[in-house]
């Protein structure tokens, strides 16, 4: 806690993007599971239900899988009577809609990233400026008198990189998770033309 403390005013900021970088990530691992978005054996089941033209089973078994897989299908489904440009265009419409829905939150994190480490820098300058000021009113004869300037100037760098990294880290994830998931509701969207 003297560690956090000694990094001055600005390990407050650092401190909640920290929460909030976590909050999401953690959010995004939860939602971006493939149970939740495509479901295992459910493009098995479409397909085979879809071959033998039971299309009200089709539509029954993409409405209850909850999922965005499910959502894909059933505009799909309810459109397969319509020509086939007018179906590709609505399952590119639900796919976009679902894809814009996997990406969700993911601009949190990447701001995170950014400005971790920027308030850290904005703590070094600080802790530099407290330094300065120190020699300015006491000289520089006792070393210990500085030494509280650039500690809070190392500290508040190290949290704000501390924070950063791991926060620039899952925003990569989060972002390659929801192009693998959107590559499957791709896959389910072909199965319906």
């Amino acid at each position: 806690m003297d560690l956090i403390v000694s990094g001055g005013p600005v390990m407050v900021p650092i401190g909640a993007a920290s929460v909030v970088g976590l909050a999401v990530f953690l959010e995004r691992v939860w939602s971006l599971r493939s149970a939740k978005v495509v479901p295992e054996g459910l493009a098995g089941e479409v397909d085979e239900l879809m071959q033998q033209q039971r299309w009200g089973d089709v539509a029954a078994v993409a409405a209850k899988s909850d999922s965005a897989a499910g959502r894909v299908l059933s505009a799909a489904v309810s459109m397969r009577s319509r020509p086939r440009p007018e179906i590709k265009e609505r399952i590119e419409e639900g796919g976009r809609r679902e894809a814009a829905e996997l990406e969700r939150f993911s601009a949190v994190l990447g701001t995170v990233a950014s400005i971790a480490p920027l308030l850290g820098l904005l703590g070094t300058v600080w802790g530099m400026i407290v330094t300065f000021d120190v020699i300015q009113s006491e000289g520089i004869g006792v070393v210990a008198n500085l030494a509280g300037g650039i500690s809070q100037a190392l500290v508040s760098t190290m949290a704000g990189l501390t924070v950063g990294i791991p926060a620039l880290v899952a925003h990569r994830w989060v972002l390659a998770r929801a192009d693998r998931l959107v590559l499957g509701l791709e896959d389910m969207g072909l199965l319906a033309l």
